[in-house]
């Protein structure tokens, strides 16, 4: 197995466990960044970036990252409730007039961000070309009611997640949230990570390939259409037609599960975020990390969808021991289908970032066991 990359010699533990994942989880290949205080002090990767080639990861390989994707509209969205450009309890009909019917008219970004809108899904059924126009689905927001009082309970909202907080970003700046991030944060940072990747990043990407026996999924029950878009698009399919490795998904603007990035710049998204980089002042301020963890949702869903831990604050995980352990009170973050994991904490000045090409589904320890190597070395 080839290995690149390097580990700050006090940070060395990290770099056992990540070597440790290839012989224990049969990882094909993976990468794993880390920050503390505003350094890095862990850029690892290893392994194969395409299983039919051989070709082997690299530094600048990119992996799609799904709902990590969530973590980078959600810092968009804090961004601009920071500079006073949106009130994050005020009516999102306030900026995108149009949303503000058939029983939406009193949703905030705040009950989107924590899953509450009631608009886990979409009764249209859009096909592929409409889903990566963005204007159909923004239409299909529009006209859509709440499976419940917006508010009173919880289902994860997938796509619409970024569908609807991204035109609220789009409303407020003129621009879609992709390039309202790569302008404010990924070229300032520069961090390769992407809400719809550039066609000229493509031999840059890592190819997907799902573990062995994952359960086929009821295609009507209420998860699988939040993430399928109504089965346009397919979970956790990867090769068939518009699967995770087709570069006409991973090129359009996908901003709820749609991501591609590095490990490295996953954890400088947070690392920015949480304290800065190399000296920077920090993206989000202390009193806005702060609004970011309140607890807005735990427990069984609303569908019934059993407990598996979960806590969500405003659009980001936070620190659970049944789900994700983090750090501690001030960790928060977002976790990807197959094993992709990265969160902030400024209490112990840390952005961590992981990446793989095998996706395991839940249950899977590698980067848990990479976030506990990172405790130990603290």
């Amino acid at each position: 197995m080839e290995y690149g990359g390097w580990a700050d010699e006090r940070f060395g533990a990290v770099a056992d466990v990540f070597g440790a994942n290839f012989a224990e989880f049969g990882e094909l290949g993976a990468a794993v960044g880390v920050y503390v205080d505003g350094r890095q002090v862990v850029d690892l990767w290893g392994g194969v970036a395409d299983g039919r080639s051989g070709r082997p990861w690299q530094r600048e390989t990119v992996v799609p990252v799904f709902s990590c994707a969530k973590g980078i509209v959600s810092l968009c969205v804090h961004l601009l409730a920071q500079t006073g450009e949106l009130d994050l309890d005020a009516p999102v009909a306030r900026y995108w007039p149009e949303f503000g019917q058939g029983g939406k008219e009193e949703i905030t970004a705040r009950m989107v961000l924590g899953h509450r809108a009631g608009l886990p899904a979409l009764d249209a059924k859009l096909g592929f070309a409409e889903i990566t126009a963005w204007e159909p689905v923004i239409r299909a927001i529009e006209g859509q009611r709440p499976l419940w009082r917006p508010g009173t309970d919880f289902e994860y909202h997938g796509h619409v997640f970024g569908f609807l907080l991204g035109e609220l970003v789009r409303r407020i700046t003129g621009r879609r949230p992709g390039a309202y991030f790569r302008e404010t944060v990924a070229e300032r940072f520069g961090l390769r990570a992407w809400l719809g990747l550039p066609e000229s990043e493509l031999p840059t990407l890592a190819r997907l390939t799902a573990a062995e026996g994952r359960p086929a999924l009821d295609p009507e029950l209420l998860i699988v259409r939040t993430v399928t878009m109504n089965g346009a698009l397919v979970f956790p399919g990867l090769d068939e037609p518009h699967g995770w490795n087709d570069p006409a998904l991973l090129t359009a603007e996908l901003p709820g599960a749609g991501a591609v990035a590095s490990a490295s710049a996953l954890a400088g998204l947070y690392a920015a975020a949480a304290t800065g980089i190399d000296g920077s002042p920090r993206l989000l301020a202390p009193q806005t990390v702060t609004d970011a963890l309140g607890e807005l949702s735990a427990g069984p869903s609303w569908s019934g969808f059993p407990d598996l831990g979960a806590r969500w604050g405003s659009g980001y995980l936070l620190a659970s021991d049944r789900f994700r352990p983090m750090l501690g009170a001030r960790s928060f973050g977002n976790d990807g289908a197959g094993g992709q994991f990265a969160f902030g904490d400024d209490e112990f000045g840390v952005g961590f970032g992981y990446v793989a090409n095998r996706m395991i589904g839940h249950g899977d320890a590698r980067a848990d066991r990479l976030v506990a190597a990172v405790r130990d070395c603290l």
